[in-house]
């Protein structure tokens, strides 16, 4: 074996961790941390992740491939239920699961859907009490939620329990020591110097809708997706060309905002972080396109990576 083929496979443990839970535990914001870098985009807004992303851990005790995958909510219409479906079939095949829990706000009903769901298998999962920055009131009571199903489903298989908060860096190392004293013996799966197998376009695009979400809050997310069309590269700097598409023509003046300032507040948000991101000047041009319906049309799901 040659040293370069070496260095990729390392050693010690290396294993598939899904991390699943209900929107707004703080999923992406725990994975940029444990990464140090940024990995998937944050915002407040449910379904702010629409993709399952591969984060990639590697230490010299082994590495983790982390599935951050949409959060489980009360779905409408395909979008919804496309994100659901593909959070839950992340479990399938993966070597633990970590089911992130809001420790300061009480249990919701997806909650107690995930606890019954991991129970279903044999497959070790670690639980975490995220957000303890913003209270801790309610740890006790999913403990014994947990408690009361594995009561109900007869299940037997004791999970590990962690306190953190992903915002702070409480309690992180003791999340990462205890995902890989469950994860199996073998070499990398990815080169050690690979943070994520997620494609370059969707996380531009990404980015951009980012953007709009810290600017829109509420008021349009849902219906606003952003498609990455051309990436010219030159030595020079990257020009990325991308369509925002909104649901109708009354949404429009929303997405530019007053003399196109929202439009450029925007471009020029995305220009600044993507740069920084991949270490070279990049301009993004966007333009806005109609899509009636889009999300619930199959094929422009597929194409944005939804369906």
């Amino acid at each position: 074996m040659n040293e370069e083929i070496s260095h990729i496979s390392g050693g010690g443990r290396s294993g598939v961790v899904a991390v699943v839970g209900r929107t707004n535990v703080g999923k992406s914001t725990l994975l940029n941390a444990l990464l140090g870098e940024k990995v998937s985009i944050v915002s407040d807004t449910v379904q702010t992740t629409r993709n399952v992303i591969r984060a990639i851990l590697t230490e010299e005790r082994g590495q983790i491939v982390f599935l951050d995958t949409p959060g489980v909510h009360k779905a409408e219409g395909e979008l919804g239920k496309n994100f659901n479906k593909m959070a839950r079939s992340s479990v399938g095949g993966a070597d633990a699961i970590l089911l992130v829990l809001d420790a300061s706000k009480k249990s919701w009903q997806e909650d107690e859907g995930w606890m019954r769901r991991l129970m279903k298998d044999d497959t070790p999962c670690v639980l975490l009490l995220n957000k303890t920055d913003l209270g801790t009131e309610f740890i006790e009571s999913y403990k014994e939620l947990w408690a009361q199903v594995a009561e109900d489903k007869q299940y037997a298989l004791e999970p590990i329990w962690i306190e953190a908060s992903a915002l702070k860096g409480n309690g992180l190392p003791a999340l990462t020591d205890a995902l890989f004293s469950i994860i199996p013996e073998g070499p990398h799966l990815f080169p050690e110097d690979i943070l994520t197998d997620y494609p370059r376009k969707l996380n531009m695009a990404d980015v951009i809708r980012e953007k709009y979400f810290e600017r829109l809050h509420d008021e349009l997310p849902h219906c606003l997706a952003v498609w990455v069309e051309t990436i010219d590269e030159q030595e020079k700097g990257w020009t990325i060309e991308a369509e925002v598409y909104i649901e109708r023509h009354s949404q429009k003046g929303i997405v530019i905002g007053e003399k196109g300032r929202l439009l450029k507040s925007v471009q020029y948000q995305a220009e600044k972080e993507l740069t920084e991101m991949y270490g070279l000047p990049v301009k993004v041009k966007l333009w806005v396109k109609v899509e009636k319906d889009w999300r619930k049309n199959f094929w422009v799901l597929k194409k944005l990576g939804y369906a």
